[in-house]
């Protein structure tokens, strides 16, 4: 991997919050956007594991992602297109360790010992999800229309 292809794929990753994570299940695809947390190039958000695209990766956990801002300009498209495999973090250590990573970048989850009840109860059903990249394309227009540079990952 290029240094500097790493380097921007870091950056941008630090400099958004949202990615749109893609699942596929018996009702067909589906997209949730989410918060996320970086563990290197692997991505970290907490969800329910009863909404939709919990239960998909559960069944197959092959995902994709996209992480961009909204513009109007094409020439200021920028992206990363992800694939990769998501999971569920088994084991209290692990998961400990994650949750630190998510909650240190949005410290509005260490406060939610103190909203009221129903809130502090939807966050107590979340578990913490994980997605290793097998690969992520950076696109970047500002390089040129439909400028992509990729890194491909092996675990």
């Amino acid at each position: 991997m290029s240094d500097d292809v790493g380097t921007r794929i870091r950056s941008f990753l630090s400099a958004h919050h949202v990615l749109s994570l893609a699942t596929q299940g018996p009702d067909g695809p589906h997209a949730s956007s989410l918060f996320y947390a970086c563990d290197g190039f692997s991505l970290l958000w907490v969800s329910d594991t009863e909404t939709r695209h919990s239960r998909e990766l559960e069944r197959d956990p092959q995902v994709a992602a996209t992480i961009a801002p909204d513009c109007s300009d094409f020439a200021a498209v920028r992206g990363l297109q992800i694939a990769g495999h998501a999971r569920r973090v088994v084991g209290d250590d692990a998961t400990r360790r994650h949750l630190t990573m998510l909650e240190a970048r949005f410290p509005f989850l260490k406060k939610l010992s103190l909203v009221p009840d129903k809130l502090r109860q939807a966050y107590a059903r979340t578990a913490v999800y994980r997605l290793d990249p097998s690969k992520i394309t950076l696109i970047d227009n500002s390089r040129g229309f439909g400028h992509k540079e990729s890194v491909e990952f092996t675990y």
